[in-house]
């Protein structure tokens, strides 16, 4: 309540209200007419005001506003007396406008609640000494000394320290989780007990909590394809409703009608036809669906995406850090010729200190778990799909997948294929182009991907698993979570590929990764949702929306609500469509009272506006399902952190 007597819509309809009730007061206690009338004209001043202006505005740029529509009927019910009815339309227009800007208002909260994360400054460490700078400034490659009870100042990886990291503000994950050296934390967390050096691998503007408040607040400016065509018609049909009126004035005139009958009854159709009604009945449920969805966890870039998501039939999902949690470990170090699996990790990890792939840090996690020395490093470069070339100790070394391999040995193979036998994930290391060892790493799907799984294939269809991954353990975890239709070994353009063979079949695809590989999959599906938390920069520009909470629990959940969505503005557009042809109809062969025409025709309007609302009845109630479910299905110390690229 207090949050909407902020906004100044709401305030002028509040007196536009207390001057028409006043004025309605003074008129039953038989107050002369001189009071009556200007009780009257201030409840026109205060709730027309703004609307007036606006039409004048559109009317300067060659466009026929309903505002002024409006306005002009009431001005006319006034100038033959009718002073109570053109109050109520002025009061009931007004209120209509202002349930549209608490609307509004409430998904703009969700804007601010993230702004809010990311602290005003930073302990920046430079030159052996500390100095605060604002966060808004930090760039990659800054380290950061962040103390007990400070906000994290930027995305980065932690350097030296250890400590308890809340991010119950960001991820919906309620039980802080354990952060070390070589672990990664994102801006607008909170730090615990402990103290951390935290390295930044994003610029300010391009961190996760950016991202996703830039994308929330470009989705309240924006309209919906349905909402763009429905205005494009307004401009067309207030023109038409014009010229009838002024038809409905002038010709029975000339025929000697009595002028105020006539007047009133032009008037009367001006209102009811004014398709205020109509303009109104698509935003409020997409923008009521785009504030629940965003507490919920899931941030859209614009109404325009629920829209599509409302149409979706098919999912595809890539595997690391979606379906499994995106928290790899390290099982087995097999070198291959002189090296021990000592020197093979040490390497491997060097090479990996620049990677942003899930596959990367846990390799360099692990090294430095068991306390290895890693080389100098220089030349790195992301081979996206593929792994990471670096200069590591004077040597060319490549970590990746098999493919990296040109002409592998039998050793080589057979030892790949072992890995892969058992549902593991094969990387190979290479120095100076030959192989000089195999990693072993275990990613387990996520808890409560099942269940997540049945409600998608419940709701949308089953999914169908896209990844870069080897076929064989590919196949195993997608037998594990029932997924018949696995497409492995695809490189970034073949996940497009078949995105693109589902659409050409006539498909709407929602495609849901994370990590650099997988932006052109996101940006080529009709819906392409990322991964919050691991998920780059270029990631988050070609995605629709951002998942900051659980990735496989918030598909179903969201198509649905982008269902509900659209029902409720079909409905609403049927229900105003219907009201406009009654009352038009009565007032052209009978006789529609002044006052039950606007009525009628406002509380239509206000009306779609409360229907469109109805979206964010129970909201809380979903949010705490949705806490409660994240708590569940992320415990401490695995959650999801994403790529994909291999």
């Amino acid at each position: 309540m207090r949050t909407a007597l902020t906004l100044p819509e709401v305030r002028w309809a509040g007196a536009s209200l207390l001057a028409f009730l006043a004025a309605v007061g003074l008129d039953l206690a038989g107050t002369p007419a001189p009071v009556v009338v200007t009780a009257y004209l201030a409840c026109y001043v205060l709730g027309g005001w703004e609307p007036a202006v606006e039409g004048i505005r559109a009317l300067a740029e060659k466009r026929l506003d309903v505002d002024l529509l409006m306005v002009v009927a009431a001005g006319a019910a006034a100038s033959i007396g009718q002073w109570f009815d053109g109050g109520l339309l002025i009061v009931i227009f007004a209120t209509s406008g202002a349930l549209e800007s608490v609307m509004t208002a409430r998904t703009r909260a969700s804007i601010d609640a993230l702004l809010d994360l990311a602290p005003e400054t930073a302990t920046l460490v430079e030159d052996g000494g500390e100095r605060q700078v604002p966060a808004a400034e930090l760039v990659a490659g800054q380290t950061v000394v962040v103390r007990p009870g400070e906000r994290i100042p930027g995305d980065g990886r932690v350097l030296d320290g250890v400590s308890e990291v809340d991010t119950a503000g960001l991820t919906g994950e309620p039980v802080p989780v354990r952060r070390a050296a070589g672990d990664d934390v994102l801006a607008g967390t909170v730090n615990g007990t402990g103290v951390l050096r935290v390295r930044a691998l994003r610029d300010a503007a391009d961190t996760v909590v950016a991202g996703v408040a830039a994308q929330v607040e470009r989705a309240a400016e924006t309209k919906a394809h349905r909402q763009l065509f429905i205005e494009k018609v307004e401009q067309r049909y207030s023109a038409i409703v014009v010229a009838a009126t002024v038809a409905l004035l002038a010709v029975p005139l000339l025929f000697g009608a009595p002028f105020e009958e006539t007047l009133l009854r032009a008037i009367v159709f001006m209102i009811v036809a004014s398709p205020c009604a109509i303009v109104l009945a698509t935003m409020p449920p997409l923008l009521a669906a785009l504030a629940v969805s965003g507490r919920r966890g899931t941030l859209v870039k614009d109404v325009t995406v629920l829209e599509a998501l409302a149409e979706i039939d098919t999912v595809v999902l890539d595997k690391t850090g979606t379906l499994t949690s995106g928290r790899p470990q390290v099982v087995d170090v097999t070198p291959l010729g002189d090296r021990s699996a000592g020197d093979v990790l040490a390497l491997a990890a060097a090479a990996e200190e620049g990677s942003e792939h899930v596959l990367g840090r846990a390799v360099r996690r692990h090294a430095l778990e068991r306390g290895l020395d890693l080389p100098a490093v220089s030349g790195f470069e992301a081979i996206p799909g593929e792994g990471v070339r670096a200069v590591v100790d004077g040597h060319e070394v490549a970590v990746g997948r098999p493919e990296l391999l040109t002409e592998p040995g039998e050793r080589v193979t057979a030892l790949v294929d072992a890995v892969q036998d058992g549902g593991r994930t094969a990387v190979v290391v290479l120095v100076d182009s030959e192989p000089a060892g195999v990693v072993a790493l275990s990613d387990e799907p996520r808890p409560g991907a099942v269940e997540a799984i049945e409600e998608i294939r419940r709701t949308v269809g089953t999914p169908e698993v896209l990844t870069g991954d080897a076929a064989r353990p590919a196949r195993i975890l997608a037998d594990r979570l029932g997924l018949p239709d696995v497409r492995s070994g695809l490189l970034p353009a073949g996940k497009v590929e078949v995105v693109g063979e589902r659409q050409a079949s006539g498909r709407r695809v929602l495609a849901v990764g994370d990590g650099i590989n997988d932006a052109p999959l996101l940006a080529s599906a009709d819906v392409g949702l990322v991964v919050g938390e691991g998920a780059g920069a270029l990631s988050l520009e070609a995605a629709d929306g951002v998942l900051t909470r659980d990735p496989l629990g918030s598909l179903a959940p969201v198509v649905e609500l982008a269902r509900r969505a659209r029902r409720i503005a079909r409905a609403n557009l049927a229900f105003a469509a219907t009201v406009i042809v009654v009352l038009v109809a009565w007032d052209l062969i009978g006789t529609l009272p002044l006052v039950v025409g606007v009525a009628g025709h406002e509380l239509s309007t206000v009306l779609v506006c409360l229907n469109g609302l109805r979206l964010l009845v129970g909201a809380r109630r979903g949010d705490r399902r949705s806490r409660a479910a994240a708590g569940a299905v992320v415990p401490a110390g695995r959650e999801p952190v994403g790529a994909g690229r291999r």
